[in-house]
């Protein structure tokens, strides 16, 4: 009688196995992650001396990132559904100037300028989605009629009501509101100030700030960027929804024949993009202090750029949100970067043709690697 433990199992032919470089040449997040590593070499090679990387260098190029990475998750999260919304730029415009017109002109509470903006947003994402489902239509086609629509409302309303594109004020209706914290504050003040007093930060050495940090927090812009990629991350990667948007993207029909609501996801992913775009504007409006009817403008495209340099497929069903991230990432350091570097700022979008071209080539390949296509 043969000893058992002694017999090597038989490996069955039809099972095809991967190496791990291969695996790790499928993982969406390679091409975030090889061009962050190259951007940041380039500029530090470059740009190291030129207050990049100080204090205020730092917050320059984090806050400008941050305002791509919250529009990224919800254009990430929709694109692997296998949905586009070509309205998130007209979104951030319109739920701007929404907010002020509320807040200032009409006098009202910002805490509920705010909800209501956000209610008004996120229904219109739903209606987005409402269309694209129930008509088949592209939604290509349906969201660009809608960048139309919200760009000319954007436009429209304070004309009508103000006589002017650009209404201000919105920092003095803000004063003291708890709400407007959560998108206006600034995090951490005391422990930046610790850190300016054991001199390891930079501080102010003349004039009335002399001695406080030149960085003196955390802004909220940047804190709710962090949120929404960790909120993205676990939703796609840790839950039963994840898997839904996977399906619904990969191949919607198999997953109605395997139970998946497609198009209960695709609606509620309209909506979070959606939910994306006006906290960026509430961010922004805060920030500035005023709403602009061209806030916004091209945002849509550099949303789906840094999705698309993160590894997602423009076919749908594959994609990440770290990825998304670290292509927001990547825009944020090389518009900065450009301008401490002292090249042309125009260039910047020569700089998103190119890195668009080469992911769209990069996903291309990895598709092939993945389905086996030639």
């Amino acid at each position: 009688m043969s000893d058992a433990s002694n017999v090597t199992p038989e490996v069955d032919e039809r099972i095809k196995t991967r190496s791990r470089f291969r695996e790790a040449l499928i993982r969406p997040e390679l091409g975030g992650i090889v061009g962050t590593a190259v951007v940041f070499a380039l500029f530090l090679l470059f740009a190291f001396d030129s207050g990049m990387f100080s204090s205020q260098g730092v917050l320059n190029w984090s806050q400008v990132s941050a305002q791509f990475m919250i529009i990224a998750v919800g254009a990430c999260l929709l694109m692997i559904a296998g949905e586009f919304d070509l309205s998130v730029g007209s979104m951030i415009g319109f739920a701007g100037m929404i907010i002020a017109i509320f807040s200032v002109t009409l006098g009202w509470p910002v805490w509920m300028s705010i909800i209501l903006t956000f209610a008004l947003c996120i229904a219109i994402g739903a209606l987005n989605g409402f269309i694209v489902v129930r008509t088949g239509l592209p939604s290509f086609i349906v969201t660009l009629a809608f960048l139309f629509i919200l760009r000319g409302f954007t436009i429209y309303l304070p004309q009508t009501i103000e006589r002017k594109t650009i209404i201000g004020g919105i920092s003095d209706a803000a004063e003291g509101d708890w709400l407007a914290f959560l998108f206006g504050g600034t995090l951490f003040k005391g422990l930046f100030q610790w850190l300016g007093d054991q001199d390891i930060i930079e501080t102010f050495t003349r004039g009335a700030r002399e001695g406080q940090p030149v960085v003196d927090g955390i802004p909220m812009l940047i804190v709710w960027a962090i949120a929404l990629v960790i909120f993205g991350h676990i939703l796609l990667t840790k839950t039963k929804f994840g898997n839904w948007i996977f399906a619904s993207g990969g191949d919607a029909e198999a997953a109605r024949n395997s139970g998946v609501p497609v198009n209960r996801v695709k609606v509620l992913m309209f909506m979070f993009t959606a939910f994306c775009a006006t906290v960026f504007a509430t961010c922004q409006v805060m920030e500035f202090g005023s709403a602009g009817a061209d806030r916004g403008l091209l945002k849509e495209f550099e949303a789906i750029i840094a999705v698309v340099i993160g590894g997602a497929l423009l076919t749908g069903g594959y994609g990440s949100v770290i990825g998304a991230a670290l292509g927001a990432l990547i825009f944020g350091v090389v518009q900065q970067g450009l301008f401490f570097a002292g090249v042309e700022s125009s260039l910047f979008r020569v700089f998103l043709g190119v890195i668009l071209l080469a992911a769209v080539i990069l996903n291309t390949y990895i598709r092939r690697m993945i389905t086996g296509e030639r």
